[in-house]
């Protein structure tokens, strides 16, 4: 596999983890379980960490003149990483408002 696909592969499968971090946090949240869920949601940061260097690789290296191809693949792993990113932080959001929720009527949802 070429070094481009192998940074842009982890980008997609970094991402891909931080997103299903993120739904794991919200139903864990869902079930009151929030510790869970938020050792979830610093799983998903750290994978979004990862996807971000794999990222960061590839700006470095077309910065540098290493020209990078552009394919649909890369395209797919740019968006892939950007919704995960705000799923990330809308998981938070619900996790926020389960809690408040949590606080407000003692676990009766």
């Amino acid at each position: 596999m070429e070094m481009n696909e192998m940074v842009i592969f982890g980008i997609i499968s970094n991402a891909g983890n931080a997103r299903g971090f993120a739904y794991e946090a919200i139903e864990a949240a869902e079930k009151s379980e929030f510790e869970k869920a938020d050792a979830l949601l610093k799983e998903g940061h750290e994978a979004i960490g990862e996807a971000h260097k794999f990222q960061t690789e590839m700006i470095h290296a077309e910065a540098q003149g290493n020209h990078i191809e552009f394919n649909i693949i890369l395209v797919h792993a740019q968006d892939h990483l950007m919704t995960a990113m705000s799923e990330l932080n809308m998981a938070e959001k619900f996790i926020k408002l389960y809690r408040k929720m949590e606080e407000k009527c003692g676990g009766s949802k």
